[in-house]
């Protein structure tokens, strides 16, 4: 490893550190702050870091990472149901903006050809941007933010055919027609006719299918079974990165084949599991991919053509929100989903600079073009955290009285009200209880053979350990209204509740207790609803001994629920001694011992008082 390299990511990290808060704070948003990171410490600045292609490369597997965990997130009913907005407004809006920009670039003098091939490529929004900045916002779930995705799923889409009519094009416009190289990287089936190529294809996605939802839960079992979570870890990037290398050998977008493979996935016990895993390196390469764009930005040519570089930023932000705001009304989005819809998406994408590049080979787009678009494509997508700041603070309460009542959000099946960790001999009761009662419930387990067991036996868990934070947001944990923990492992259990308490103090906790020591230490903790382990079923089998003893029903009864309540209150009292002066804590608990007895002595005397003119006719009861 070299120096070099050592220095450029300490300089990476230490601007990411500095310009993120500071972006925060001030309401930009941390994509934003990644981008002017990486602009200061360009070569058209600063100059401390040198070539920025390589950096991009490896930090569009941030992107990549990004489509895996949205698609983990969306069931196949959801997509299912999103089918109309995604091939309805997503066709509409790449039609649309190519259609739009290609008629101004005709008007300004450039053959059709070039013209069709800038509108084609200009079409193109950031899913990472544009993601990223609705998650920060909790906007993904709105209406808006639905449509943004739908439109943005049919535009990973669209690169396949437009990188296929590009060759086309240079033809047409009497260009040679070969690229050097097509999408960053040269296919493998390119030998091959055709046809073949299109089945090759076709192989390829129905392959991630068939892995993903019949081979990957096994292999999930068995890594989960190693108690390994470093291997868990490994398996779920193997899955990525498998995935994305496949889909780039046939020529297909390396985040659409992950997207894919995240939505088979999302059916499986471990999506929150391999959520949690991927989510701290999609986050660490999204920073890296914005700040490496920022980078790549050319202020020299930016400071010599200012007017021009002017005209097109200025000019694709306004013709793709005119188009978006016009298909806003068009498939009745609302005035507040419309702009929301409008500025999130109004400026070029990652796809921009791909296109732009494969263009380039096929003679389409000269230096001269591809320098000012690449710059304006990059300056649009610095200035949509400011776009959506605005919308937010401008926008949408100037139209708030137009705007129709804002739509709940779409609820996923993973937002329940409850969230239960430990699926075992106890945990199960009560989700079966809640489920029958009508409650949904997100059920986490440790142990991967009960989580494949009762999902046999149709019970739905999760596979995943509930004491990782990243685990329990992913599960819903911000949406959830109570926490109940019935894992069996009191040193584990403890571990949880603490988790919650920090991360999640709006949850209600509700937990197993496995001993008297473990409710003590979950009475220490503020944890008043508790239930101790067996207390339930050792007090029911008590009924029927004394019972079977010769008392009646209701003396048994009555002598057992004495017992709860006042055992329930001096486990209260005990607490506040438990892990001070054992001394004292022996005394005390000698003197609840001493106290319950006497307790029972008065109760029964009382209840020979009572009975005292019945025992005078028919006598004492059995056994008492």
């Amino acid at each position: 490893m070299s120096p070099e390299f050592l220095f450029q990511a300490v300089v990476y990290l230490i601007a990411a550190v500095i310009a993120v808060p500071i972006a925060k704070r001030l309401g930009l948003g941390s994509v934003l702050g990644y981008l002017l990171a990486g602009i200061v410490i360009g070569p058209s600045l600063l100059g401390l870091v040198g070539e920025v292609e390589d950096v991009q490369h490896f930090a569009e597997f941030g992107v990549v990472m990004m489509l895996f965990v949205v698609g983990l997130e969306l069931r196949p009913s959801l997509l299912w149901r999103l089918r109309g907005p995604i091939l309805g407004t997503g066709s509409a809006q790449v039609l649309g903006t190519a259609a739009a920009v290609s008629g101004i670039a005709l008007a300004l003098g450039l053959t059709w050809p070039i013209a069709v091939t800038v509108g084609l490529i200009l079409t193109m929004s950031s899913t990472a941007i544009v993601i990223q900045s609705l998650a920060e916002r909790k906007l993904l779930n709105t209406r808006g933010g639905q449509a943004c995705f739908s439109v943005l799923l049919f535009q990973d889409i669209a690169v396949i055919p437009i990188l296929a009519a590009l060759p086309w094009l240079a033809k047409a416009n009497g260009g040679a027609g070969e690229a050097e190289h097509a999408h960053g990287h040269e296919s493998a089936l390119a030998h091959l006719p055709q046809w073949a190529q299109t089945l090759c294809t076709i192989g390829a996605v129905v392959a991630v299918v068939v892995v993903a939802h019949y081979f990957l839960r096994y292999v999930f079992r068995y890594v989960a079974a190693s108690k390994l979570r470093e291997m868990f870890t490994i398996v779920a990037l193997l899955v990525v990165a498998g995935v994305a290398w496949l889909m780039q050998l046939v020529g297909l977008s390396a985040a659409l084949g992950t997207f894919i493979a995240g939505v088979v996935l999302a059916e499986s016990e471990y999506r929150h599991q391999l959520e949690a895993d991927v989510e701290p390196f999609k986050g660490l390469l999204l920073g890296l991919f914005f700040m490496a764009v920022g980078a790549g930005l050319n202020l020299g040519l930016v400071v010599a053509q200012p007017g021009l570089i002017a005209v097109l930023v200025f000019g694709l932000i306004a013709v793709k929100f005119l188009v978006l705001l016009s298909l806003g009304g068009l498939f009745q989005l609302g005035w507040g989903a419309s702009f929301i819809f409008s500025c999130a998406l109004a400026q070029g994408g990652e796809f921009c600079f791909v296109l732009l590049g494969t263009a380039g080979g096929l003679g389409l787009v000269g230096p001269e073009l591809a320098g000012p678009l690449n710059a304006a494509v990059a300056i649009s997508m610095a200035l949509t955290p400011l776009m959506l700041i605005a919308n937010d603070r401008l926008i949408q309460p100037r139209f708030s009285k137009l705007a129709s009542p804002r739509e709940h959000d779409v609820v996923e099946s993973h937002d329940h009200p409850v969230i239960l960790a430990g699926f075992g001999r106890f945990g199960h009761i009560i989700g079966r209880l809640l489920q029958s009662n009508g409650f949904g419930v997100t059920v986490l387990d440790n142990d991967p053979d009960q989580v494949e067991m009762l999902g046999r036996f149709g019970l739905k868990s999760f596979y995943g350990d509930a004491s990782r934070a990243d685990l329990l947001a992913a599960a819903g944990a911000e949406k959830a209204k109570i926490f109940v923990c019935a894992v069996d492992d009191e040193a584990k259990s403890l571990e949880i509740v603490d988790l919650v308490r920090h991360e999640f103090p709006h949850l209600r906790i509700l937990a197993r207790a496995t001993s008297r020591n473990h409710a003590y230490e979950l009475i220490k903790r503020g944890i008043m609803d508790y239930r101790r382990d067996l207390l339930g079923s050792s007090l029911d089998l008590s009924v029927d001994v004394l019972r079977a003893l010769g008392y009646r029903a209701h003396r048994a009864v009555r002598a057992v629920e004495l017992f709860r309540c006042y055992d329930e209150e001096s486990v209260r009292e005990l607490a506040k001694h438990y892990g001070g002066d054992q001394a004292t804590y022996i005394s005390m608990a000698r003197q609840h011992l001493e106290n319950l007895e006497s307790v029972f002595r008065q109760d029964l005397k009382r209840q020979h008082l009572d009975a005292e003119d019945a025992w005078d006719t028919a006598g004492p009861p059995k056994g008492a």
